[in-house]
Formats: C-alpha cells, sequence, structure tokens
C-alpha cells in the first residue's frame, strides 16, 4: 500500500463524515433538546490529545452560542485531580459532562466519567466514531458518527466530524434552529477548499527549509490551532507549537528565525489585531500562512456566520501535515511512539 494511503484518503474524505455528523444529531435532535432544556450551571468538555484540543474549542464555541458557562479539561485531569476539574470538589447536579473520545474505549476518558458520576455530577453525553464502545454504554446520551472512524493513528476524519456535530449541538443549545441549516453548506465548502488549496498544503508541507511551525490562533480558534499543531507535530516530527495571537508576542516571538513558519487562524472580529503580529513575525524574516473567510492565503468563502465555520480551519493544515510527513520519509498512518487507543491496566 502506498505510504500515507489512509491518512490522505482520511483528510480528503472527510466532508461525509461531516455529512454524517449533522445526520446524527438530527436524528437525537429531541432527547438532546430535552437534555439541554436541563438547568446545568456548567458544561464541562473533557477528552485526550486530540479530543482535549477538541474540547478546549468546543468549550468557547459552546459558550459563545449558548451564553452557559463551560469549560475544558483533560479527561485524566477530571479521573486523577477532581478537586481541580470540578468545582470545590463537587458538581451538585449542576454539570452536563461531554466525554469526547475518537475510540469510545480512551481509558482515562472512561475513568474521567465514572469519576464524574462518583461525585454525582450531572448527566453524561458521550460522542465517538465507533458504536458497542464502554464509552457509549456509560453515557445518558451518545452520538456515534460512524462514517468519522479512520485506521490513521493521528485523528483527522474523525476530529473535523465531532467538531461539526459539537457546532450543531451548540446550535441546538441555545435555540439557534434557523442556523443548523446553513451548516449543511459545510461539505461542499469543504470540498472545494481541498481541491483548490491541495497544491498550496503540498508546497508548504514540502518546504523543508522551515524547522519550526507556531501556530496561532484566538476563541475559538486557539483549540484549533492546538489540534493543527498536534498534527503537525505528530505526523512529521517537526517542533512546532500553538499560542494565542497576542501571546506570541511575550516571549515565543524570540525564537522567530528565517527558517520559521507562522500559520495565522485568523478571526473577523479581532482581525487587524491579529493581521499584525504576523506582520511582525514577516519582517523578522519568518513565513506567514493565514487562513481566513477572506483576503487570506486560504479564503473560506463560505458566506457562513463566524461561529459555523470553525471546522473549515482544519482540512488545508491536515494536508500540509501529511505532505510534509511524506516529504520527510515517515510514514503519516503510523507516527513513531504511537497508538490509536490509549489503553491503560
Amino acid at each position: 500500500m502506498k505510504q500515507g494511503y489512509h491518512t490522505r484518503t482520511e483528510i480528503f474524505s472527510q466532508t461525509e463524515a461531516w455529512t454524517n455528523a449533522l445526520d446524527v444529531v438530527e436524528s437525537h435532535r429531541q432527547p438532546l433538546v430535552s437534555l439541554f432544556q436541563q438547568e446545568f450551571f456548567q458544561v464541562l468538555f473533557v477528552g485526550c490529545g486530540s479530543t482535549y484540543y477538541l474540547s478546549l474549542s468546543a468549550a468557547a464555541l459552546f459558550q459563545d452560542l449558548t451564553a452557559r458557562f463551560s469549560r475544558a479539561t483533560p479527561a485524566g485531569e477530571l479521573w486523577m485531580n477532581p478537586q481541580f476539574a470540578t468545582l470545590n470538589g463537587s458538581l451538585r447536579q449542576k454539570t452536563l459532562l461531554v466525554a469526547i473520545s475518537r475510540s469510545g474505549s480512551t481509558t482515562e476518558t472512561m475513568r474521567a466519567v465514572e469519576a464524574f458520576k462518583a461525585l454525582e455530577g450531572g448527566s453524561v453525553l458521550a460522542i465517538t466514531n465507533y458504536p458497542g464502545q464502554p464509552l457509549v454504554e456509560m453515557a445518558d446520551l451518545s452520538l456515534v458518527i460512524e462514517k468519522g472512524q479512520e485506521l490513521s493513528v493521528a485523528q483527522t476524519r474523525s476530529f473535523a466530524s465531532i467538531y461539526v456535530a459539537i457546532t450543531a449541538l451548540a446550535l441546538l443549545a441555545g435555540g439557534r434552529y434557523a442556523e443548523l441549516n446553513q451548516l449543511r453548506r459545510l461539505p461542499e465548502v469543504g470540498e472545494q477548499l481541498l481541491q483548490k488549496y491541495d497544491s498550496l498544503a503540498r508546497q508548504w508541507g514540502e518546504d523543508l527549509s522551515i524547522d519550526r511551525i507556531y501556530f496561532l490562533g484566538s476563541g475559538i480558534r486557539y483549540g484549533l490551532a492546538c489540534e493543527a499543531n498536534l498534527k503537525m507535530k505528530e505526523m512529521s516530527l517537526t517542533h512546532t507549537e500553538p499560542f494565542h495571537f497576542l501571546e506570541f508576542r511575550h516571549g515565543p516571538k524570540s525564537m522567530v528565525t528565517d527558517t520559521t513558519a507562522v500559520v495565522g487562524l485568523l478571526s473577523d472580529s479581532n482581525r487587524a489585531h491579529e493581521q499584525r503580529v504576523l506582520e511582525e513575525v514577516e519582517a523578522l524574516g519568518a513565513k506567514a500562512l493565514s487562513l481566513a473567510e477572506a483576503n487570506a492565503s486560504v479564503n473560506f468563502a463560505s458566506g457562513l456566520p463566524e461561529p459555523l465555520r470553525g471546522v473549515l480551519y482544519l482540512p488545508v493544515l491536515q494536508a500540509m501535515a501529511y505532505f510534509r510527513a511524506l516529504a520527510k520519509g515517515l510514514h503519516p498512518d503510523q507516527p513513531i511512539n504511537l497508538t490509536s487507543v490509549v489503553v491503560l491496566d
């Protein structure tokens, strides 16, 4: 089999999983609406690795679209240190736990759910890509997006499919039903991005004069920047780090050289401030790649409201990591020292 075949297939077929994610949410609309009608003090998202980064973006997005206090923590922290992951070591029946796991069998995530239930914390919503797994059975309600399943270790299609589902969930929870139909445009836009920017992703990925890459994103985009950083690190063994845009000035900018690339996930609302950071690093000799709705290196041209288009930052950056791995003679399907599922004794 051609090296990297699974990873490429999963990246370039992911929009089918986006559609599946929307179908799954729609098929569970009534129980989800009933769940969100409950009075929760907070919504707590947990995951491990990629799904923790997904949780960071999900919490920010959920709070933005619903005005409900939402936050994220690694599943291992809720399991091992519930006194820090919860409020005063107790949840007092006021929390909705959203447990995210591609496999549905990650040990830390299952133990986090067990710890949550021991605190009598509230309800559990699980989101995964595989049916019949322990996490599905442990939750009060589960969403299984089967078309997000993968053979590769690094998460691409699975991450994006769950992110689309969470975008739909946030709209449901916020009573923003009219906007749900707009999400149906995402797969078409995603397909166009993959076709239009395939060569750009290859060009940036194969540029081995770059020896370090920084991914910048703020608000809901910070978790996405973390995930893009992780994909590049896992697949291509490149030195990468994620930062909030303005935080990059406070120390990390000292690392910029003419062999640095800085990738900016630009917003609409804070574009002027974020663009200035990219201009500053370019003046220091770095290469800058920007992603935005318009007037960027990668233009979404989606016509969608800003909170609904977060998933569009992912495909080109995933492809860039894939091409860099191949250029370095690595196998993106099987990153060194990693497994698809972390199972503890």
